[in-house]
């Protein structure tokens, strides 16, 4: 027969305690058991590791958000205000039984941006970074978010695919082709579509002789080597010291002796450092973009760009100069049960866009033959 369950106020006593000292020696987790095992010493064993848990979430993690972050299945996590709390798991969003009031949002927030030496309040409502373990976070706070806190927490995913896993053999042996010719690629695809994964598996089919500087706004690419150099941007402190910018890595990768850079997402000015970069001669070089498809895709860039030079370099040399860097484009989507496959691959030139191959052929392209290049980009 078990244990009476302890009262709130063993277990209230239990955090006082804890948040009592201020350098609990050896495991924390080891601590609350033996603060537990004194104010509730009639818990089973199986009740003791229960209490502990959740104690630990509330004083160390991040409450009740902790158990569905140490679920390997899970994802992603989404808290859109005090509520429910939804994950992504598989490939689908699920609205899980976990709930959250206003003061946990507010402490899990708090014990995510504290230890990144950044601030979250009204002065400063929106925050995106990653943790210690790779984990992106997004916050959100009122007034921007007039409904309530909103926190997006994306797991790091340690599992490394590889080119087999993003379509049949005929897809595998283009996508290898594309490296050993040196093609320079642009992936695209919508948020969660597999573009850094990808990357990280075309990556994976260089030999060891090849000298990589990978580039990112955020460390995700599983990319291991003796030759890999990584390079991450800087938010900087609350007060704006020591911001480094992805475009001051783009510049100072081709200080070096790069073989090939790999940008990993680029979303505004830095595209035409990345770009430039791509016409110096380092072929095999690649990046990701958000985009639908392929002529989307060459539109972003092209506006991206032109926010990188300035309004002094007319729109038809931007168009040029992106023809001229980027080789190949290759779009990625979520295929059933939430995996990752190629949907498309075209080959850009001056001549325009052309299919090269399709898997997704239940969606025709209106690209199939080639395109004026002043037209490629334009609605």
């Amino acid at each position: 027969m078990g244990s009476v369950v302890p009262a709130e106020s063993a277990l209230a006593r239990v955090a006082e305690r804890f948040r009592g000292e201020r350098a609990p020696l050896g495991d924390p987790e080891q601590r609350i058991r033996e603060l537990l095992a004194e104010e509730a010493p009639l818990l089973t064993a199986d009740e003791a590791a229960g209490h502990s848990s959740r104690l630990l979430g509330d004083l160390v993690g991040l409450g009740p958000l902790e158990p569905l972050l140490a679920d390997e299945s899970v994802t992603d996590v989404f808290v859109n205000g005090p509520g429910r709390v939804w994950i992504e798991r598989e490939g689908t969003l699920v609205c899980t039984e976990v709930v959250v009031d206003r003061a946990q949002l507010s402490s899990a927030i708090e014990r995510i941006v504290s230890p990144l030496g950044l601030r979250s309040d009204r002065s400063h409502p929106i925050v995106d970074a990653r943790r210690a373990d790779g984990t992106r976070v997004a916050v959100v706070l009122p007034p921007v978010a007039p409904d309530g806190p909103l926190l997006a927490l994306r797991r790091h995913r340690g599992a490394v695919l590889s080119l087999g896993d993003f379509g049949p053999p005929a897809v595998v042996e283009i996508l290898e082709t594309v490296v050993q010719r040196g093609d320079n690629v642009v992936v695209h695809g919508p948020t969660g579509s597999g573009k850094t994964t990808l990357v990280a598996a075309m990556c994976g089919r260089l030999g060891e002789a090849v000298r990589l500087v990978l580039i990112e706004d955020t460390a995700e690419l599983q990319v291991h080597g003796p030759s890999v150099v990584r390079l991450e941007a800087r938010p900087g402190t609350a007060e704006g010291a020591g911001r480094v910018e992805l475009r001051q890595l783009v510049r100072t990768a081709l200080r070096l002796r790069p073989d090939r850079v790999v940008v990993g997402e680029v979303r505004g000015p830095e595209a035409a450092d990345m770009v430039w970069a791509l016409s110096t001669g380092h072929r095999g070089s690649m990046s990701t973009v958000h985009a639908g498809d392929a002529r989307d895709a060459v539109a972003r860039l092209e506006v991206m760009v032109a926010m990188g030079v300035g309004p002094s370099v007319p729109a038809r040399a931007v168009r040029e100069q992106v023809a001229s860097a980027v080789d190949v484009l290759i779009g990625v989507g979520r295929g059933p049960g939430g995996s990752r496959r190629v949907t498309q691959v075209h080959r850009l030139g001056r001549g325009g866009l052309r299919v090269v191959h399709l898997t997704d052929l239940d969606r025709p392209t209106d690209l199939n033959g080639p395109c004026d290049p002043d037209a490629v980009g334009r609605s």
